[in-house]
């Protein structure tokens, strides 16, 4: 991960399960780190942001986009690259405060990774000027043997990594 970097007067608001994660993600920059292993997110995420989002880029799906989109600010813009809540469910997800995509007149966009393919040289060079200075931090969870890889691939949906999910030949 790369320390976040924000602009003048912009709140960053991460979420992780556990205060470990949290507390990582804080020491990348974020101002808050509402941990969804605690309780509800919705009313965290109330707590610290009071004044409501207007940005939010969305992984998880369910309860996390519901409490966003509760607490969307007139405006907001939500970039939705995952759902992992939904992969590990057998329901349909149910969001309850849908309907303020109209009244707050959100923009919601979902995005691939092959969108940006035409811009990798870019992207490139910017990663590895940041990890040559030194300025991206990573942590991985290490699984060692072939034997371990199922371990490791469903530990990815439970959260039992930190960083990326690595299995050592």
């Amino acid at each position: 991960m790369v320390q976040i970097a924000k602009a003048k007067g912009m709140t960053v608001v991460g979420s992780a399960g556990g205060p470990e994660k949290c507390a990582w993600v804080k020491d990348l920059g974020a101002d808050a780190c509402i941990d969804y292993k605690a309780g509800p997110v919705l009313p965290q995420l109330q707590e610290v942001a009071p004044k409501g989002i207007d940005v939010y880029f969305d992984n998880v799906g369910g309860d996390h986009l519901d409490a966003a989109l509760a607490t969307a600010r007139l405006g907001g813009r939500f970039a939705i690259c995952g759902m992992i809540d939904g992969y590990n469910s057998n329901e349909p997800m149910a969001l309850k405060y849908i309907m303020r995509i109209i009244g707050m007149r959100l923009r919601i966009q979902g995005l691939l990774l092959s969108d940006f393919f035409p811009r990798m040289p870019e992207f490139l060079a910017d990663a590895g000027a940041l990890v040559a200075g030194g300025q991206f931090k990573a942590r991985d969870t290490v699984y060692d043997g072939l034997d371990r890889a199922p371990e490791a691939f469903l530990g990815l949906f439970t959260g039992k990594n930190t960083g990326k999910m690595l299995v050592r030949l």
